[in-house]
């Protein structure tokens, strides 16, 4: 039986994403709820891990969302919960002379390989990262949907700087080049990709 705590966040991101009303984020995400639907990983083996920037960025960026309209609060008690049991790492391409990248960021598979749930047919995962910090351009081949669960800036090459806000939408197409930063505040995310 899958996480009730783990569960939740995915029932509450699920109502987040098809209430967006954004046609290809939806299409994207129904992927990754559907699999989630018709069967469920094995359990993680990874020990839980915290990195030093969790420390207060998590929490705070969690607090900001009590205020905000359901299902945030909700999506933030369930996170809340569900946070003390997962590994926190840096990007894998992170190096210690990539500061101050390397000590301001940490991401965490929920759902996917070293994940609270072991998926090699979708990703499930968070970043948090704190004030005035940029996560550097990327790509992957998977297209990617992120919950903003905070205030922060999402770019690819086919958009400019947007903030979406807090339970606000991000799609990005397969293999796009992207990157985030977060403003004066900490920076924390929920993202979902569909592994083919």
């Amino acid at each position: 039986m899958r996480d009730s705590n783990l569960q939740q966040i995915l029932d509450l991101s699920q109502r987040v994403i098809a209430a967006s009303g954004q046609a290809r984020a939806v299409a994207a995400a129904m992927k990754v709820f559907g699999r989630l639907a018709a069967k469920e990983g094995a359990r993680g083996a990874e020990a839980a891990e915290r990195l030093p920037v969790c420390q207060h960025t998590v929490e705070a960026a969690l607090a900001d969302l009590a205020a905000r309209p359901s299902p945030l609060p909700e999506l933030a008690t369930a996170f809340g919960a569900a946070e003390g049991g997962i590994r926190w790492n840096r990007r894998k391409t992170a190096r210690s002379t990539d500061e101050p990248f390397y000590s301001s960021h940490a991401n965490a598979m929920l759902i996917g390989p070293g994940g609270l749930e072991e998926r090699a047919d979708l990703e499930v995962g968070v970043t948090v990262m704190p004030a005035h910090t940029v996560y550097p351009d990327h790509h992957h081949p998977p297209e990617e949907v992120y919950i903003a669960l905070s205030a922060g800036e999402w770019w690819n090459a086919a958009m400019d700087w947007t903030e979406p806000g807090p339970g606000g939408i991000i799609y990005n197409p397969p293999g796009i080049l992207h990157a985030m930063r977060s403003g004066d505040g900490p920076l924390l995310a929920l993202w979902f990709l569909p592994v083919d």
